[in-house]
């Protein structure tokens, strides 16, 4: 099965490559960028027939190695 996983930092929690980009986007004369926040989206072929064991699956996967849950929210979406 084809699995999106969007990766968020959480709202709280600064974004110091967010304003990297924002800062040269201000420098290249993109004056009207305001806030950028910079996510991670991964995309994963899974094995299973069951999208409910594959997307509990994939929540172990983001919980022990693809997101930090102390400074990142995720989303688990299964497209096929």
């Amino acid at each position: 099965m084809r699995v999106r996983v969007s990766i968020n930092r959480r709202a709280e929690i600064a974004d110091p490559e967010g304003a990297t980009v924002r800062r040269a986007l201000h420098d290249l004369g993109f004056d009207e960028v305001g806030a950028v926040r910079m996510n991670r989206v991964i995309h994963l072929e899974v094995t299973g027939d069951d999208p409910g064991q594959v997307t509990s699956r994939v929540d172990e996967m983001c919980r022990r190695l693809l997101a930090n849950p102390v400074l990142e929210d995720f989303e688990i979406e299964v497209l096929e």
